[in-house]
C-alpha cells in the first residue's frame, strides 16, 4: 500500500475523532450550557446534515482545482470549525462550529476514497479504502476515548481544541505525502451528476443511510444509556468507547478484505447480523459484560458494511466516481442525523434510553431489506444481457476507466 494513504488516514483519524468524540461528552456539553440531552443531541444531528449538504457542495467547488490541493483546503476548514467549538459562549455557537467541521468531512472522505482506490491496482481497491478510514477506526480507539477522558477531566472545550490540533497535523501530512495525482480528463459535472440516474448507485446510498444510521441510533445515547440503565460510573464510558473503537477497527478491516470477494454476501450477513445485535442491545444493556460485548459487536458489524458499501459505489458509478463517492459518505451522515434524531424522539416520549436500540435494529433491517432488492435486480439485468457482455449495473471489479487509472507505484 503507497505511504501517501498513511497521509489519508491521519487526516481520517482528525475527522473521526471529533465527528464521535461527542458522544462521551454530551452530558458534559449538555451541563454546561443549560440543555437537555436531546437538544445536546442536535450536535450529532447538525455536524451530519452538515456532512450530508457539505459533501457534494465542497466536492463540486472542488472540481477546478487538484484533489490534493482540495484535500488540504477541507482540513483547513475542519481545523477553523473546531476551533470555533472550542470556544463557542453558547450552545448556538458550538452548533455552528459543529456544522462548519462538518462541511469538511464528506467531501474529504469522498475524493480520499477515489485518491485511495487510484493509487492501487483494481482488485486491491476495496483494501485502499480500508486503509484510509483505518484512521476513522483507530480514531474510535484512540483519539475518541483520550479525547472523551481529557473532556471529563479538564474541560471539554480542550477536547476541540486538541482536535483541531490534529487537523493541523493532517494538513501537513497531506502537503507532504500525498501526490499531486493528474485529473480525469473530460469529466464534468453533468458526468458527475449521471452517476446518480443508476438505481444501483441510490440503492446503495439508502443501505448506508439505514444501516450505518441504525449504529448510531444507539452509539449517540451511549453515554446516559450506560449509566443511567447498565449502572456504569462516568469515568467508564472513555473504555466502553474504546470496546466499540475496537469493534469499528476489525470490522473495518474484515469489510475491507472480504468486500473484494464476495461483496454482497457481506453486506447480507453483517446488515442481518446488526439487526439482530441492535435489537438484543435493549436487554443486554441492562447488564454490565453483556453491554461491554454487545458495544464491541454494533462497532464491528457497522464497520463491516463500510468498504463494501462505498465500493460498490465507486464500482456502480465508475464512469464519475468522485460527486457520487462524496455523496455516499454524506448518506452515512444523513443515517447519523436521522438515527440520532429519531433516538432523541423516543426518549423525550418517555420510553427510555434503550429504546433507541429498537430504532437501529428497525433502520438495519430495512437496509438488508435493500440489499436484497439489490441484488434481485441485478440479478434481472444480467438475465436480459447477451453472453459476453455486462450487465447494466453490474459491479465492476477487474477494470478501471481509462480517464481514472493512475499508474501504481511501490
Amino acid at each position: 500500500m503507497p505511504l501517501a494513504l498513511l497521509a489519508l488516514a491521519i487526516g481520517a483519524f482528525g475527522i473521526g475523532t471529533t465527528e464521535f468524540v461527542i458522544m462521551g461528552l454530551l452530558p458534559e456539553v449538555a451541563g454546561d450550557f443549560g440543555v437537555s440531552i436531546p437538544t445536546a443531541g442536535f450536535l450529532v444531528t447538525g455536524y451530519a446534515l452538515g456532512v450530508m449538504f457539505g459533501a457534494p457542495l465542497m466536492t463540486v467547488l472542488g472540481t477546478k482545482i487538484s484533489r490534493k490541493r482540495m484535500l488540504m483546503l477541507l482540513m483547513g476548514l475542519f481545523i477553523i470549525g473546531n476551533l470555533l467549538s472550542a470556544v463557542a459562549p453558547v450552545f448556538a455557537v458550538m452548533l455552528i462550529g459543529r456544522v462548519v467541521a462538518s462541511l469538511a468531512h464528506g467531501a474529504f472522505f469522498g475524493i480520499g476514497s477515489v485518491v485511495a482506490a487510484d493509487l492501487v491496482a483494481p482488485d486491491k481497491k476495496a483494501g485502499a479504502i480500508a486503509m484510509m478510514f483505518t484512521g476513522l477506526t483507530v480514531a474510535n480507539v484512540v483519539g475518541v476515548p483520550l479525547g472523551t477522558l481529557v473532556g471529563q477531566s479538564v474541560g471539554w472545550r480542550v477536547t476541540f481544541a486538541v482536535v483541531a490540533a490534529l487537523g493541523v497535523v493532517g494538513l501537513v501530512g497531506i502537503a507532504k505525502l500525498v501526490p499531486e495525482l493528474p485529473r480525469a480528463e473530460g469529466v464534468r459535472l453533468r458526468h458527475e451528476l449521471a452517476a446518480f440516474k443508476n438505481a444501483q448507485v441510490l440503492l446503495a446510498m439508502a443501505m448506508t443511510v439505514l444501516g450505518f444510521g441504525g449504529v448510531f441510533a444507539a452509539i449517540t445515547y451511549i453515554a446516559p444509556m450506560m449509566t443511567h440503565v447498565a449502572g456504569f460510573a462516568d469515568g467508564s464510558v472513555t473504555w466502553l468507547l474504546v470496546l466499540f473503537g475496537l469493534g469499528m477497527v476489525g470490522g473495518n478491516l474484515i469489510g475491507g478484505k472480504y468486500a473484494d470477494r464476495a461483496l454482497m454476501p457481506l453486506l447480507y450477513v453483517s446488515l442481518g447480523a446488526l439487526a439482530v445485535v441492535l435489537a438484543l442491545f435493549t436487554l443486554t444493556a441492562h447488564h454490565k459484560v453483556l453491554a461491554a460485548v454487545t458495544i464491541a459487536l454494533i462497532g464491528a458489524l457497522g464497520f463491516a458494511t463500510v468498504p463494501p458499501l462505498q465500493k460498490r459505489v465507486l464500482d456502480q458509478a465508475h464512469g464519475a466516481p468522485t460527486l457520487a463517492s462524496a455523496v455516499n459518505i454524506g448518506a452515512f451522515n444523513l443515517g447519523n442525523a436521522l438515527s440520532a434524531w429519531l433516538g432523541g424522539l423516543v426518549i423525550a416520549a418517555g420510553l427510555g434510553y434503550t429504546a433507541p436500540n429498537w430504532v437501529g435494529a428497525a433502520l438495519a433491517a430495512g437496509a438488508l431489506l435493500l440489499a436484497f432488492v439489490s441484488a434481485a435486480l441485478e440479478r434481472r439485468a444480467g438475465s436480459h444481457s447477451a453472453p459476453g457482455t455486462d450487465a447494466p449495473g453490474a459491479v465492476v471489479t477487474s477494470a478501471t476507466p481509462a480517464e481514472h487509472r493512475t499508474p501504481v507505484s511501490h
